[in-house]
């Protein structure tokens, strides 16, 4: 082959990657502290570590004995997020949260203010009929936020995936900004847990 055959060859292959993997958003710790500091951004953060999957059988909203709750090491996470959260001094105005015993808790536990509960922020992982609904009660939640306040929202995986289509580790965070009247999610940066 031709050296200017590969080189576009090359190019042809580099400029299909590009198109198929936009840039990446800001997963620096010291880029994604910044950019929340911003106004309008918010942050989903998915629950702390629960080990197990979905929940079981017998599980019953309001019953912590039935579901599948943070570990120790889930809750050392979520006390240690809240706190690098107040050391970095984002001001918290508003946390939502699912009511799933494991999202309450990470949230009680971020201790960043009194969690309000926010059924839309539940779990569809076993019924994924409510997805739309619930992704489109949210964002119009997040459109009714006043300027200038900051929302945390505790909730779960597929959730957060049906919102960003990111699939988020246990604890981490997602920063966003709604745009366009509240019909797209921005995601502007990962913390890690």
């Amino acid at each position: 082959m031709m050296p200017w055959m590969l080189r576009s060859l090359f190019i042809c292959v580099a400029l299909l990657f590009a198109a198929a993997h936009p840039p990446a958003i800001a997963t620096e710790p010291d880029d994604a502290w910044k950019i929340w500091q911003s106004d309008g951004v918010h942050a989903l953060m998915r629950h702390a570590i629960a080990p197990g999957t979905g929940d079981p059988a017998n599980f019953t909203l309001g019953d912590c004995t039935t579901q599948r709750n943070l570990d120790a090491t889930g809750q050392d996470q979520a006390r240690q997020a809240g706190d690098r959260i107040r050391e970095m001094g984002i001001k918290v105005d508003t946390i939502l949260t699912s009511q799933w015993c494991r999202c309450l808790e990470t949230a009680q536990l971020l201790d960043l203010g009194s969690p309000t509960e926010e059924p839309a922020l539940n779990s569809f992982f076993q019924d994924r009929s409510t997805r739309t609904q619930q992704t489109e009660q949210i964002k119009q939640r997040l459109v009714e936020i006043p300027d200038g306040q900051k929302v945390v929202l505790v909730t779960h995986q597929v959730n957060i995936t049906a919102l960003t289509d990111i699939f988020p580790r246990s604890g981490e965070i997602i920063l966003f900004r709604l745009n366009n009247n509240g019909n797209d999610v921005e995601v502007l940066g990962r913390i890690m847990p």
